[in-house]
């Protein structure tokens, strides 16, 4: 945030910052500084960025401080990817200067220090910056990048400040930075103010006066399924999840969003009693809810209000416009597997039986799609036979597996696979590999379940009834293998 008093100025690391005079001086030092040397504000310093391509030719350079010159660009050519060996750590070291550099498809990015930065900030920063990039100009290659040298050079000034890391918020800088080359001085000032307050203000990710004639807002539970089935059981299971929208609302609207999670839900779902009842009482009962879910870890988009989160559990928040993430979270309890997946193998001789059989889980009025088992083989095999009664299962001899593809698959149905092989004499004994499976089902496996999602916006006359609202469960497989 962007302050500006009346007080004398103190230098901090060489930069003039004039601060409010009195008491809270020195303890606003303390807190954000440290002391006034500015030791710890050089942790947080780059002297350079540069981007090269896979030849070694460095298309972008950008040096902020006098400490490294432009030697550094040949020393990392030389040394990073002119290497003759492979160079697999992020952080290279040569004589007393430090490069952090990532490789994304056919470029290098590289920052460069000679001070004792932090790491983690650096990486961030570089990710940020090619997330910001991508937004400006889609693909992050070589080509878009040489066509947009101006916009990239106007970027590292506004993001990098002596060496400083500063705002790399897409939404605000494309305020301020546009392809066309915008010029803050020759907007009115009622554009400048809108400009001002969004960068200094609390609510950095959605600019004001945004309209649209038909108001949607879509969510999508995304949820990636991991499973180590040993032969006596689930041996480790963990879903990662994360909830992601796409706002189309007119006005700075006030969301709400609920799910049946045990930090939100007060009342578990109550347990059915044992004891025998009529079935005129049957026929009263209402239908139960989803159960709650315990989730372990929960990371939120900058844009949820954590005092509410805090004080009464529930997710407010005031979206940005058009697609973000809003949270993330994480659950290993009460998992639904998809699929039930029963090997087994009759080894006799030099030749080996195989029978798989997939059940799914689910209900019948579901459909499982873009289903494939990889069942390992001996590397010793020489003949495979693999029938399915649905599906293709076909024999990779260069990969030593049976792939077996399902397009489809209505929950409860249950299908087959079945495989001889014959191996040639070897004296080495088949060390079993797992059973590797790959799915999409249209549920959360997680039991994560949004129970409502209520709008409201003060300034712009539309009410939650007149928007459209949509929500979407995927679930993908992760590192899913059945061992035997």
């Amino acid at each position: 945030m962007l302050c500006i008093h009346s007080g004398p100025p103190i230098s901090v690391g060489g930069i003039n910052i004039i601060l409010p005079g009195g008491e809270g001086v020195v303890e606003w030092l303390e807190l954000n500084v440290g002391h006034t040397g500015g030791s710890d504000l050089t942790k947080n310093m780059i002297s350079g960025v540069f981007l090269y391509n896979n030849k070694g030719d460095c298309i972008i350079s950008r040096i902020f401080r006098d400490d490294i010159t432009r030697n550094v660009v040949d020393a990392f050519r030389v040394n990073v990817i002119h290497a003759r060996h492979e160079v697999r750590s992020p952080v290279t070291n040569v004589g007393r200067t430090t490069y952090f550099h990532m490789k994304r498809g056919d470029l290098w990015l590289v920052a460069v220090t000679r001070l004792n930065s932090n790491a983690a900030m650096v990486f961030e920063y570089m990710t940020k910056f090619i997330e910001l990039m991508s937004s400006y100009f889609g693909q992050f290659n070589e080509l878009n990048v040489k066509n947009n040298f101006s916009l990239i050079y106007e970027l590292l000034d506004e993001i990098i400040d002596y060496g400083y890391p500063q705002s790399t918020d897409p939404n605000v800088l494309k305020l301020l930075i546009t392809q066309e080359g915008f010029n803050a001085a020759e907007k009115p000032t009622e554009e400048q103010s809108k400009i001002t307050s969004q960068v200094t203000g609390q609510i950095g990710w959605r600019r004001e006066g945004i309209k649209y004639r038909k108001h949607e807002i879509y969510l999508d539970v995304l949820e990636s399924v991991s499973l180590l089935m040993g032969p006596l059981g689930p041996l480790n299971t963990h879903v990662n999840g994360s909830v992601r929208v796409k706002c189309y609302l007119s006005g700075m609207p006030d969301c709400k969003f609920g799910i049946n999670d045990k930090i939100v839900m007060k009342d578990p779902r109550p347990v059915q009693p044992t004891d025998p009842t009529s079935k005129k009482e049957k026929k009263k009962k209402k239908p139960v809810s989803a159960a709650p879910i315990a989730i372990d870890d929960l990371t939120f988009h900058q844009c949820v209000k954590l005092g509410n989160f805090d004080t009464n559990r529930s997710i407010s928040f005031i979206p940005p416009d058009g697609e973000f993430e809003l949270m993330k979270y994480r659950t290993t309890q009460n998992i639904k597997l998809p699929f039930k997946i029963t090997p087994l193998v009759h080894e006799s001789g030099n030749k080996v039986s195989i029978n798989v059989t997939l059940k799914a889980e689910f209900e019948p009025a579901l459909l499982g799609q873009r289903i494939e088992l990889r069942v390992p083989v001996p590397s010793v095999t020489s003949k495979v036979q693999a029938r399915s009664d649905k599906g293709k299962a076909k024999y990779k001899p260069g990969e030593n597996a049976i792939v077996w593809k399902i397009k489809r698959i209505n929950g409860g149905r249950s299908a087959q696979l079945n495989a001889e092989l014959e191996l040639l004499q070897s004296s080495k004994k088949w060390a079993r590999s797992p059973i590797s499976v790959n799915f999409e089902v249209p549920f959360s496996c997680s039991g994560l379940e949004v129970k409502y999602l209520k709008i409201h916006e003060r300034k712009i006359p539309y009410d939650d009834s007149g928007v459209l609202k949509w929500v979407r469960y995927i679930s993908n497989s992760g590192s899913y293998e059945i061992r035997y």
